[in-house]
């Protein structure tokens, strides 16, 4: 008689546990079950054509990760028991973990809602389980990255609330923004932004800053989760290149449409990632590399390579590509340069760099710190050292786009403030760029509903129509601990305190005196 092969081979069990898990509909048309899969425009012909290169079942997920959380959470609780906080590079490094925690981490739980509901929108099996599949993964990134940073909290300060501040301080709605408008998007627009444009074009730009920031400074618990997630964003990034070559194999009108979603994306996140370009030159105390560096190798040579693969698909580079290769130039220094002066208004301390970190920044940027930044900061300095520690107590103009304050400047002139208006239906629109003002003009009625913080402070919808008030009230930010500047900083002091130094008399009560 036939014996029946009980086990079932890889391939056969992959099939079985993802594909064999759809069906056919019944009594339902397929567009009402799916209503979102057809209204971008996009067309898909076939739906079994879409390949998931690593094969993944949950039964091997569940197993494969929770082996990486066992050996994650060990280290964990040695990091703490260690008192591991001791062994990095210098308080001011908690600076990062701060923007990290409120600016980077609220995005890896928004990323699983997004992949959640997505994963909803697609008839097709395999797009469905491979979204599954990375909404578990930032979820559990979401959760990982609060578990390494949270002993900082017992010992610095500023930690204490990131999801409430993520939601309302005035420079977070700038990452907050990028992904409300990926998750209000349509499902292939989403998986292009998040997928492709995000997390195969520029996630390195994010990631590996962030990790080898951490390693460069001792902090091993944030190493640590770094290397954990490692693996996840080898798939999410694999993901993200199956997307767009699926989406263009089925169809050639997908091609305009896939084209102009990248446009808008890359503007997006270059636009973001200004504030991982500021991180990498100025707050952390031992450098990596500069971002003019990071931007040249993660984006101009990989990226570079990538389009010319898409170009027989008929894809050509982002539209702004040059002007975004203009700015590694200016870029952080611009952001620092702002933040320092809103130091008061935000959940992180701030400070002008030392000579030896202002000469590295000459080393690395020849052709323009020295000549448009060096002398700006240098004179900050003296005004501090001689008790006029400058802060703008005015707020700023705002993109009506990316939401950041209208801070950066003409590719061909760097004196010169980049600045566009448009008037739609009687208003006046302002961007930071041409990029941005594309972005308005293709989708005006989505952008006219942004929730712009400078906006909503003066028309005291933030509990308050002074910035001290707004700062402590609505921000959570306790004034004078987790902000100004950071010599002479509660944070400063007890970084003295356990390198058992004394804290220079001249830097003492700087921040009390400032709040």
């Amino acid at each position: 008689m036939p014996v029946n092969n009980k086990k079932l081979n890889l391939k056969d069990k992959y099939q079985y546990l993802t594909r064999d898990m759809a069906w056919e509909p019944s009594y339902q048309k397929k567009e009402d079950i799916f209503p979102n899969e057809s209204f971008e425009g996009i067309k898909i012909t076939d739906w079994s054509q879409w390949e998931d290169p690593f094969r993944l079942t949950m039964d091997a997920y569940w197993k494969y990760q929770a082996e990486k959380e066992k050996k994650l959470y060990a280290i964990f609780d040695a990091f703490a028991q260690n008192n591991g906080h001791q062994n990095i590079s210098d308080a001011r490094y908690v600076n990062a973990l701060k923007l990290f925690l409120s600016g980077v981490s609220p995005l890896e739980h928004a990323a699983y809602q997004g992949y959640a509901r997505v994963g909803r929108d697609f008839s097709g099996a395999g797009a469905r389980v491979a979204c599954q599949m990375q909404a578990i993964d930032e979820l559990r990134h979401s959760q990982t990255q609060q578990h390494a940073m949270s002993h900082y909290n017992k010992h610095f300060n500023g930690l204490h609330d990131a999801a409430h501040m993520h939601d309302r301080v005035w420079f977070l709605s700038v990452p907050k923004s990028f992904f409300d408008d990926a998750r209000t998007a349509g499902p292939f627009e989403f998986l292009t932004a998040i997928s492709f444009s995000f997390e195969y074009v520029l996630t390195n730009l994010l990631f590996v800053p962030f990790m080898s920031g951490a390693a460069y400074n001792g902090d091993m618990a944030t190493v640590t989760f770094g290397f954990s997630a490692q693996s996840d964003e080898a798939r999410h990034m694999t993901l993200g290149l199956e997307v767009i070559k699926f989406i263009l194999e089925q169809h050639e009108d997908n091609v305009p449409i896939v084209q102009r979603w990248i446009d808008k994306w890359f503007w997006r996140g270059f636009r973001l990632l200004s504030l991982v370009g500021m991180m990498m030159d100025y707050m952390l105390p031992n450098k990596v590399m500069s971002w003019a560096e990071a931007w040249e190798v993660y984006y101009e040579q990989n990226g570079g390579a990538l389009f010319k693969d898409l170009e027989r698909y008929g894809i050509r580079p982002p539209k702004y590509q040059d002007i975004a290769n203009d700015a590694k130039h200016h870029v952080s220094h611009q952001a620092w340069s702002t933040f320092y002066q809103y130091g008061h208004a935000t959940n992180f301390h701030t400070w002008m760099p030392e000579k030896d970190e202002l000469d590295w920044l000459s080393q690395k940027y020849p052709d323009t710190f020295d000549k448009y930044y060096r002398a700006r900061f240098e004179h900050w300095t003296k005004e501090h050292t001689e008790g006029r520690r400058f802060y703008n107590n005015t707020l700023p103009q705002l993109c009506q786009v990316c939401q950041i304050p209208t801070i950066f400047t003409e590719k061909d002139d760097p004196t010169m403030l980049s600045h566009r208006q448009i008037e739609h239906e009687g208003e006046r629109f302002h961007f930071c760029s041409d990029g941005c003002c594309d972005i308005f003009k293709d989708e005006p009625e989505k952008y006219v509903q942004a929730w712009l913080p400078v906006h909503q402070i003066y028309q005291g919808n933030c509990d308050g129509g002074d910035v001290e008030t707004v700062v402590s009230k609505y921000y959570h930010i306790n004034i004078g601990q987790d902000n100004f500047e950071y010599i002479g900083s509660p944070d400063h002091q007890r970084w003295l305190s356990i390198k058992g130094k004394q804290p220079d008399a001249k830097a003492g009560g700087a921040n009390q005196d400032a709040a």
